[in-house]
């Protein structure tokens, strides 16, 4: 098993990956403790069973730059292989503000494939590649050194198997023509809003059923204060205070350290000191806030008039095409979706790119009355009218 651990030894390797046709990657890293994922090994792979199997240790060669690494990312000759790479990409944006590119994910070629919805990587390693996974290392804590023989082949497994499963799903996207679906769900994965998180927007984050507008402002202040502070000092958010307390203080409203000290919820850490006067600050902001400029709650949905009727053969008519494709429901459209297009909503995912041809379209004629829907035997069939 190589570990890289210097600039050299990965421009090398990286380098060789240039001349294949794709690479397969994962990392692992931690996060309890910070805001921003801590990288700690990245695993690579190059094709063919017996190809090439590399550690990339970030923690060992601290020196080490990652440029030669983002530069395989650049090069579009090459595909980067992940499976659920929403992490992964977020890391090596965050740090190099780089995406890879062009990027697979066997996770979201394996839904629009038919296996289900976040399918997990032991299961395609168990359905495709038929090999058994060691899950001994799972709750590894990545940053500790030295790693052992089992840690480190632990990890190379995540990229070994992923060569073969990568293969066969891509050869059924093509077989099933279904390359438009797999690339309009990674250019989600693509976008740097998926991983920016405005301190201004962090309050719609927060679960309320509270619809007073001074509410809601403090409690956008609160989360915008929140959010400030654990990005600038890299620490979780739960680590400043949780949304219960937040949603507790936007109810109390405290003007005062005395105050804010009858917190029932608050952490001991953030009655004084910097988040004291944060919060302080937070409320006196939110309730000095001009009554035109206070969020507004999104009622939109709860205030739907659904047809009970359409939405239950929009159910019918959903699954019935799930099953003739081959994909999971939920991956198409929402039990909410379903009363938003019954109630009239046309401003949905589930009716915009290959959604709407794989369902919309006919939910859309379904609703216009221009479609029935008609069973024979277990089957379900749409005639048109």
């Amino acid at each position: 098993m190589k570990t890289i651990v210097t600039t050299d030894d990965l421009a090398a390797f990286c380098a060789e990956a240039r001349h294949h046709p794709y690479v397969t990657l994962d990392t692992e890293f931690l996060r309890e403790r910070t805001y921003w994922s801590k990288l700690c090994l990245i695993q690579m792979a190059l094709p063919g069973r017996t190809g090439e199997a590399v550690l990339v240790d970030p923690i060992e060669g601290a020196g080490m730059s990652m440029e030669p690494l983002y530069d395989l990312f650049r090069h579009e000759a090459t595909v980067k292989v992940f499976h659920a790479a929403r992490q992964d990409l977020e890391i090596f944006f965050v740090e190099g503000r780089v995406f890879p590119k062009p990027l697979f994910d066997t996770q979201v070629a394996a839904m629009v494939c038919g296996f289900g919805e976040q399918v997990g990587y032991e299961t395609l390693v168990k359905k495709i590649a038929h090999e058994p996974l060691d899950k001994t290392s799972r709750f590894t804590d990545w940053s500790r050194r030295p790693l052992s023989d089992a840690q480190k082949e632990y990890a190379l497994a995540d990229v070994t198997h992923l060569r073969l499963i990568y293969e066969f799903l891509a050869a059924e996207i093509v077989k099933t023509g279904r390359q438009k679906w797999v690339e309009e769900e990674l250019s989600i994965l693509t976008d740097p809003a998926t991983y920016t998180v405005h301190p201004d927007a962090a309050w719609e984050r927060v679960k309320t059923r509270t619809t007073s507008g001074r509410f809601l402002a403090v409690v956008k202040e609160l989360a915008r204060f929140r959010e400030d502070y654990a990005q600038s000092r890299n620490i979780p958010r739960s680590r400043v205070y949780k949304d219960d307390a937040l949603l507790e203080l936007a109810s109390t409203r405290p003007a005062n350290a005395e105050e804010l000290g009858r917190s029932r919820l608050l952490l001991r850490e953030a009655r004084r000191g910097e988040i004291a006067e944060g919060i302080l600050a937070a409320v006196k902001a939110g309730m000095e806030m001009p009554s035109d400029q206070m969020p507004k709650p999104d009622l939109g949905r709860d205030q739907l008039q659904v047809n009970p009727a359409l939405a239950d053969l929009l159910r019918v008519l959903l699954k019935a095409k799930s099953e003739e494709l081959g994909v999971a429901a939920r991956l198409i459209a929402s039990a909410a979706d379903l009363d938003a297009i019954a109630a009239g909503e046309r401003e949905l995912d589930a009716l915009k790119g290959w959604r709407r041809d794989a369902f919309g379209e006919d939910a859309l004629r379904l609703c216009r009355g221009e479609i029935a829907l008609s069973a024979r035997g277990s089957a379900v069939r749409v005639i048109r009218l």
